[in-house]
């Protein structure tokens, strides 16, 4: 009967699944990975707050918040759940608004959490890539034979643009960018840079320009070789759909200029 109040309470809102033991519902948040929880303290097998302690523990699904829905109100009934982890608490007989204004606060800060892990998780791709192209490769090429530089470069280009494409969430997606232009500030961007795309008339070439070098304006001046490896990163990008284009590079930082300025052509 409670599972079935909750569940009228919420499916003309949102998705709803339920299970009415402990281990159902941990074998079913496994499988269906909830946005949250709902959890009765009073169930068969193992109790809501066992349920919730084993919930917290899984990396999996410790950042799933959880609302124990109890019949106790007891001092003592909170701090176990509280040190469960529980996030929230309602008592039977359950509010409807107040269940509704529990849930949409508890998503709310999840999904801020989720945008807060986004950007942790963009910013150690940045200084992954950086560390190794500011610090190793540099190194590296000095030590390379002139044939085989081209060959390092040309897999450094690779990596750096593979890696954001595996890091790019579904609601970017690419095919979603009007522009090539648009494209290459979105790739070059997620590495600190703030270059903007100025499409020119003919709709068929572009201009990106920025002054914020993703590398560092140091970096950059003190190796080269990094504003080879922008220009190659536009070009594999400017080319992802089979595009015959060129990308010209008009002025760099690293070569002492203000701004960086590409130019992206249509060779036809």
């Amino acid at each position: 009967m409670n599972i079935e109040l909750l569940r009228a309470y919420l499916e003309d809102t949102y998705e709803v699944i339920s299970a009415d033991n402990g281990h159902l519902a941990l074998e079913m948040v496994k499988n269906q990975r909830p946005d949250i929880i709902l959890l009765d303290v009073m169930m068969p097998d193992i109790n809501g707050y066992q349920v919730c302690e084993k919930l917290k523990l899984d990396p999996a699904t410790q950042f799933i918040p959880v609302i124990m829905v109890t019949a106790l109100s007891g001092r003592n009934d909170w701090i176990n759940g509280i040190e469960a982890g529980a996030d929230e608490f309602l008592t039977k007989p359950v509010n409807k608004l107040e269940l509704q204004t529990r849930i949409h606060s508890l998503l709310r800060i999840k999904n801020l959490h989720a945008d807060l892990l986004a950007e942790k998780n963009k910013l150690d791709l940045q200084n992954r890539i950086r560390s190794v192209l500011t610090q190793i490769i540099p190194t590296l090429l000095r030590t390379l034979p002139p044939e085989q530089k081209g060959i390092v470069i040309h897999q450094m280009i690779d990596m750096v643009v593979d890696a954001i494409l595996e890091n790019t969430a579904p609601e970017n997606d690419l095919a979603g960018y009007e522009t090539v232009g648009e494209l290459c500030c979105q790739i070059i961007n997620q590495l600190g840079a703030n270059f903007e795309v100025d499409t020119r008339e003919d709709n068929k070439n572009c201009t990106i320009k920025g002054n914020l070098c993703p590398w560092g304006r140091e970096e950059a001046r003190s190796n080269p070789i990094l504003c080879t490896i922008s220009r190659g990163i536009f070009s594999r990008v400017a080319n992802m759909k089979g595009d015959d284009l060129e990308v010209d590079v008009v002025e760099t930082m690293g070569n002492g200029d203000e701004c960086c300025l590409f130019e992206i052509n249509r060779l036809d």
